[in-house]
């Protein structure tokens, strides 16, 4: 059941009032819906590219761990080890942000990053295995970072999307229905109220009109 506006008082000022709020709710849940529209189309292209990333992600695993394991296998363990404790790799990361529909979406990215090894380290001591293994890791670290954006940016859509629909919702089966029966019901009110006016003042003039027939 289609609960009513609450009126104050039951006047043709009220009931241009509750025109004026069910046009202006109308319009309001236009804008809604047109936004819910965009979010719900940048979600839905979030998610393609989040799984594509995904795929990407496992495939650059793979290679990378494969090429873990002919390096290890041919300088060992112990070099390998070694390697790694000496060097680093340094990876800057800028953070910004993207407006999706009144969304703060994050947007990471990140810059060329330079292998920094310690002054003990020897070329002569490791092959390109190594270095092929070490752009191969850097590679997958990228990935995380676009992966990581994407999966946050799926977090506040979703949550915008909710919030949205909620007052879609809110707008299209109890407010706008809400205003829609109070403002029936107040026409309907008013046109009674001038049909027993109407009526009224008709009985009247046939009572003055019956008394001046009698007083002539």
């Amino acid at each position: 059941m289609v609960k009513k506006a609450q009126v104050t008082r039951p006047t043709k000022i009220e009931l241009a009032r509750l025109k004026r709020r069910f046009n202006l709710a109308t319009r309001i849940q236009k804008i809604i819906k047109d936004r819910l529209s965009i979010l719900i189309m940048e979600f839905l292209q979030t998610v393609r590219e989040c799984v594509s990333v995904k795929e990407r992600l496992l495939t650059e695993f793979s290679e990378a761990y494969r090429s873990l394991s002919i390096t290890a296998g041919y300088h060992g363990y112990v070099a390998l080890k070694k390697e790694l404790l000496i060097s680093e790799i340094t990876l800057k990361v800028n953070a910004g942000t993207r407006n999706v529909a009144g969304v703060r979406i994050p947007l990471f990215e990140t810059e060329e990053a330079d292998t920094v090894k310690s002054k003990t380290h020897n070329p002569a001591d490791t092959s390109s295995l190594m270095d092929h293994t070490a752009r191969l890791s850097q590679k997958c670290l990228e990935t995380i970072i676009e992966l990581a954006e994407l999966q946050k940016s799926l977090d506040l859509l979703g949550m915008e999307i909710n919030k949205v629909k909620r007052i879609n919702n809110a707008l299209e089966y109890i407010v706008i229905p809400g205003l829609n029966a109070t403002i029936k019901y107040l026409t309907m009110k008013f046109e009674e109220r001038e049909r027993e006016e109407a009526a009224r003042l008709k009985r009247v003039k046939l009572l003055i009109e019956r008394k001046e027939a009698y007083a002539y």
